[in-house]
């Protein structure tokens, strides 16, 4: 079944200049990039989109970062696109993570771990909502 799902390169990937490597995963992968966009995000739009995770102790911090510097906001395309790009990318805890993927590659932390990636079909129909208006996915 082809699926969209959100992907974020997050802003220490953008800052240490990895963005394009990890876009160039993507496509080696068979993703189809189907939107993209460099943004700022504000306070207020981090909490938006982390909404389900206020009130944690790592709410804050989360906030911080995301809008420390700029993202890269994706939105991919392919069958299966959720579960691939959730391998693709690797375990959250770049230590765990598989060699190869982008977060073993590339992430600097547990908290700083270079990419999301919508985990449902929920998640990423509400996630690419979020970002991406109609009109920019039917381009």
């Amino acid at each position: 079944m082809v699926e969209k799902t959100l992907a974020i390169i997050k802003p220490n990937a953008v800052r240490n200049g990895v963005a394009g490597k990890i876009l160039a995963m993507w496509e080696e992968a068979e993703f189809s990039i189907r939107a993209l966009k460099r943004v700022q995000l504000t306070q207020v739009q981090a909490a938006g989109f982390y909404a389900e995770h206020e009130g944690k102790p790592f709410f804050g911090g989360l906030l911080e970062f995301m809008t420390s510097g700029p993202v890269v906001l994706v939105v991919l395309e392919k069958e299966n696109a959720i579960l691939d790009n959730r391998t693709i990318m690797g375990a959250t805890n770049p230590d765990n993570a598989a060699e190869g993927t982008i977060r073993k590659l590339y992430a600097d932390s547990f908290t700083e771990n270079a990419v999301h990636g919508s985990d449902s079909p929920t998640s990423a129909a509400r996630e690419v909502s979020y970002f991406f208006n109609v009109f920019e996915l039917t381009a």
